[in-house]
């Protein structure tokens, strides 16, 4: 069920097989010198969203797809300059700006924190957060990653520290196989991996919903599509219209999941679990999402995983999204 999402390349390798997008774009695109746009996606979620919503129609640019498994090889990619926008939930992008990757966060995405977990093995012996101490728990995908944010912030809440568990990073793929044959015990995870690790028999120990994660993401445009207007002008019209796409995926719930299920090769209950648990909006990078999510830099800082800090506020671009 996720075979077509194993395939997705770990590297800027897989920008080889970047995907128009011209049935949604403008028909009169090609050849006439508009804008291309090169929007980075994790699992052909937002390519998704947007196909089945219809939101590019009528576009004057034209659109690509730049597909990853997860967000670090994405952010990858827009450093080298081969994708012009970045998908992600907070801590990722968050790790990306401390690492030094070139790019402002020009709109917010908000949900419910459902769609990140801990799923354990069901005979693991693991009942509750207290009884992670002293296990191995993988993390997906990389340091830095959404599932790491929630691990981390349960552990506190639990009285437990970081040093308590023993993290070992695998990508998402990579660790599913590993938790089906029953090597992982514990796994912090997220999306459709999530979905597939409870569908073959794991048990959701907690997950991200009330407050465990901020249940912000964020779209993010390199530096220097940003300087170039007529990208700008364009990304400006695109979030637009992943706004009124994402508005429809919370109001068409099943045709959501039949198009989980037609492109993603996810089966129907997994993309009805996808469907309920999707960002939902497009807002603007308000005072209020900074603090939220600085919040979120400050612990994991604290903890030692995001070195330097990184200062929420100042790597915002308002301008685009308000």
């Amino acid at each position: 069920m996720i075979r077509r999402l194993a395939t997705a390349a770990l590297s800027l390798s897989a920008l080889l097989a970047l995907t128009g997008c011209g049935a949604d774009s403008s028909a009169d695109a090609a050849g006439k010198g508009q804008v291309t746009l090169t929007i980075g996606d994790q699992a052909k979620t937002l390519q998704t969203i947007v196909a089945a919503s219809g939101a590019l129609k009528g576009a004057d640019y034209k659109v690509k797809w730049a597909e990853f498994e997860g967000a670090a090889p994405l952010y990858q990619a827009v450093q080298a300059g081969a994708a012009d926008t970045t998908y992600s939930a907070d801590l990722p992008a968050l790790q990306a700006l401390s690492g030094g990757v070139r790019f402002k966060n020009v709109a917010a995405l908000k949900n419910d924190g459902r769609h990140v977990g801990i799923v354990v093995g069901k005979d693991s012996g693991i009942d509750s957060v207290k009884d992670l101490k002293g296990q191995k728990v993988v993390v997906s995908s990389a340091k830095g990653s959404i599932a790491e944010y929630l691990l981390a912030n349960v552990l506190k809440q639990n009285g437990l520290s970081y040093s308590d568990v023993k993290v070992q990073y695998l990508l998402p793929t990579d660790a599913q196989a590993a938790f089906a044959s029953g090597k992982i015990k514990a796994w912090a995870t997220f999306g459709v991996y999530q979905a597939v690790g409870l569908e073959q028999g794991g048990k959701l120990l907690v997950d991200g919903a009330d407050g465990r994660v901020s249940g912000y993401g964020f779209i993010g445009a390199s530096d220097k599509a940003l300087g170039d207007p007529a990208k700008k002008a364009a990304l400006s019209d695109f979030l637009g219209r992943l706004g009124r796409a994402l508005t429809w995926t919370s109001t068409h719930q099943d045709a959501y999941a039949q198009a989980i299920e037609q492109r993603n090769g996810a089966d129907s209950s997994v993309a009805k679990t996808l469907a309920s648990a999707a960002y939902s909006k497009a807002l603007p990078v308000t005072a209020e999402v900074n603090k939220t999510v600085q919040g979120v830099a400050d612990l994991m800082n604290g903890i030692g995983v995001l070195e330097p800090n990184v200062d929420v506020a100042e790597s915002a671009d308002t301008s685009l999204l308000k």
